[in-house]
């Protein structure tokens, strides 16, 4: 086999996860299923005959975690039997009190899981090498890429080189206090000892050049506008320095937005249909981007609507951002109304039209309240 080798690229599991959104039950099964994918990855080596796992960093959310999820953490890398190669990340560093050194990790971590805990080469086997590029604080005050690289000596002809590293790199967008930022001129001038670089820390799969990707987090932990492709892993034959890169789909969570223009009853049946016929919704979180007008009575239908729907999906929420409805009272939704208190609804009335969002609140109560009584 001499340098050649396949195997599965990987990071930003983050697992411990939580997101704002999520009901507890839902968080559960969220969380259920970011341990799950360890099983899918160690399946996916099996049947593409792959080494090892390489994990680019951030396995773990953070260093203080429930001991039930580092044990079901390490159990199911135990069951999948293949290698995994854990480099820690800017959430789980090599810091005071890292979850790689704690005792219940040390004293439960099985044979086939290796912490990549040293920067430079890790010889995985005869003509395979691992140079990481491991984070030991949240704020490192050195580039862990330059170090791990500038480690690596008698860099061996026709050895398969793999650079494991994480962090954002120059050519994003990025925070200006980011740190951990690698250049890519640095990977560039490293591109003739290395044959691919494998990075953590874009939750997207993405190639940034030839040979360097980002693999992205294999199940989604934001909306469609802040990650593309996530879900994934990527499955690499490399060579010397020939790489082909193959991504496949692990995930099996969506985190979708629905934008439509709302004006009526049509567009909520519309709507509603639409929600209805989406497929796996238990595993489904998705926003809604609402803009038109809407009588008061079609409100309360909305607000019913996505009551009665988002029952059914882990999330269902208004985009509050994105969300432009205007909700002016129709001719005749208060018609019923006399003396003291038709001239409170005829002031509540005019106040709403021109956008008063009390106003429009207090319509809608009293429309519901009115409703119920007459019914």
């Amino acid at each position: 086999m001499g340098g050649m080798v396949r195997f599965v690229h990987t990071a930003d599991w983050q697992l411990g996860m939580t997101r704002h959104f999520l009901s507890e039950e839902a968080q559960a099964r969220y969380s259920d299923a970011r341990l799950a994918a360890i099983g899918a990855i160690g399946r996916l080596a099996e049947r593409e005959h792959c080494e090892f796992v390489l994990v680019c960093g951030d396995v773990f959310e953070s260093n203080q975690l429930s001991a039930e999820t580092v044990s079901r953490a390490l159990e199911a890398m135990r069951q999948a039997k293949v290698p995994f190669y854990l480099l820690p990340g800017n959430h789980d560093p090599l810091s005071a009190g890292s979850i790689y050194t704690n005792g219940q990790f040390l004293e439960e971590r099985p044979p086939n899981v290796v912490v990549l805990d040293r920067a430079g080469a890790h010889e995985v086997r005869k003509g395979v090498v691992v140079v990481a590029a491991p984070w030991t604080s949240k704020r490192p005050d050195r580039d862990p890429v330059a170090e791990a690289l500038a480690s690596v000596e008698g860099w061996r002809d026709g050895d398969s080189v793999i650079l494991a590293a994480h962090g954002g790199m120059d050519v994003f967008p990025h925070s200006p206090q980011a740190h951990g930022i690698i250049r890519l001129a640095d990977l560039r001038r490293a591109m003739d000892r290395v044959g691919f670089v494998a990075l953590g820390d874009r939750h997207s799969a993405t190639e940034v050049e030839d040979r360097i990707w980002y693999s992205g987090s294999p199940e989604p932990t934001n909306f469609d506008d802040v990650e593309k492709d996530s879900g994934q892993v990527l499955v690499v034959e490399l060579a010397g320095r020939q790489a082909q890169v193959r991504p496949c789909r692990i995930g099996a969570w969506r985190f979708g937005t629905i934008e439509r223009q709302t004006d009526g009853a049509e567009d909520l049946a519309d709507l509603d249909r639409t929600l209805s016929d989406l497929p796996d919704k238990t595993t489904t979180v998705l926003r809604l981007a609402l803009r038109g007008t809407l009588s008061l009575t079609d409100r309360a239908d909305l607000d019913s609507l996505l009551d009665r729907q988002s029952r059914k999906f882990a999330s269902l929420r208004l985009w509050e951002r994105r969300t432009e409805l205007a909700v002016l009272p129709a001719d005749g939704e208060f018609d019923g109304f006399s003396g003291f208190v038709g001239e409170a609804v005829e002031e509540l009335a005019g106040r709403a039209n021109t956008g008063n969002e009390d106003a429009q609140q207090a319509l809608g109560l009293l429309l519901r309240l009115s409703s119920g009584a007459r019914a």
